[in-house]
């Protein structure tokens, strides 16, 4: 049996150590993973050292295991591809350095790839063919509205201008005393609650409407817990789901209006917070309302995963982008600056 070329990806930004064998048409032949939750957990969030300390022991591992669930040899691998930002410096720094190794090793070109980039091309896997849209990334560390015009030709149009979606579920959710990750403990709790039991703030920005923010939202829970018996469950199921009611209400509004403003007829949602099931369910419905298609990806590719990274580097192998051995991990590496 004639084995295709393919790509294999690394994805090392934060704290999930992951592979991923794609087709350089980008049909995902191997996926795996490592999370440093548990690891994690007993800190209350990513400590980095010990993240990158992590990813050293367990890239080689995860290479191999792919390789060999995908049937494919290193000479098989055409182009290799790592996570370069946005992220934590000293977790970039191994996938990336790892995946230029293997491409001098192998006489092979290198890919760096944008962390956000991969999210936000994500929702397109299934079809296996990138399409304008607006895409709605929701992650623990970004909040965008971006619109999407081609493979590696992408425009913000909305960011956050202080806590992330993602981040503040988690900073909330630790003020509830509540264990990490906590967007995930939130959703959980949140069945049981009413979601108009409080009346936390949206965010409304005059000058910029399709901006977030959700500090605003974290302080008004902060000085509403005195007032509450969070031993009671019912309460905390309560300020849970008016807590999520209140994030994702901004989410769907501010994606929905920007899709009918910038004239765009599919929105793709992507990123760790996409898993939630709310989310998904007033998306569908918000979009089935107005006319709009909406793509997301499975769950397995919406937290962070190199399944993601693969088919980036597979769109953008195939338009013969490739990068330089030189270019180097940036934490702050911007979407738009992904030409």
């Amino acid at each position: 049996m004639n084995t295709p070329p393919c790509l294999l990806a690394l994805e090392t930004s934060c704290d999930e150590t992951a592979a991923s064998v794609c087709t350089l048409d980008g049909r995902i032949l191997s996926s795996r993973l490592f999370s440093q939750i548990e690891i994690h957990r007993q800190y209350g969030g990513v400590v980095p050292e010990v993240a990158s300390r992590n990813h050293i022991t367990r890239v080689r591992p995860l290479v191999a295991a792919v390789l060999e669930e995908a049937g494919i040899a290193m000479p098989d691998v055409a182009a290799f591809a790592a996570t370069c930002g946005p992220g934590l410096v000293s977790s970039l720094l191994i996938g990336t350095s790892i995946a230029k190794a293997l491409a001098v090793a192998e006489k092979k070109p290198f890919l760096a790839i944008n962390h956000m980039e991969a999210h936000l091309l994500s929702p397109f896997i299934e079809s296996a063919k990138v399409e304008p849209g607006l895409g709605l990334i929701v992650s623990g560390g970004h909040t965008l509205l971006v619109r999407i015009n081609g493979v590696g030709d992408y425009q913000i149009l909305g960011r956050t201008r202080d806590d992330a979606a993602g981040e503040a579920l988690d900073k909330t959710a630790r003020m509830l005393g509540l264990p990490y990750p906590g967007g995930p403990e939130i959703e959980k709790l949140a069945r049981t609650g009413d979601p108009a039991a409080h009346d936390f703030p949206r965010s409304r920005l005059a000058d910029s409407p399709f901006d977030f923010s959700f500090s605003g939202l974290k302080t008004s829970v902060l000085y509403e817990l005195p007032k509450l018996d969070l031993t009671i469950p019912q309460v905390l199921a309560n300020v849970c789901a008016s807590l999520q009611e209140a994030v994702v209400s901004v989410l769907v509004d501010k994606a929905a209006n920007a899709a009918r403003h910038f004239g765009l007829k599919t929105i793709a949602v992507s990123g760790g917070v996409s898993c939630n099931q709310y989310l998904r369910e007033a998306l569908a419905k918000r979009c089935a309302k107005d006319g709009l298609r909406l793509l997301l990806a499975p769950p397995s590719l919406c937290t962070d995963n190199a399944g993601m990274v693969a088919f980036a580097a597979a769109q953008r192998f195939a338009t013969g982008m490739t990068s330089p051995l030189e270019q180097e991990v940036d934490p702050n590496w911007r979407i738009d600056a992904t030409h």
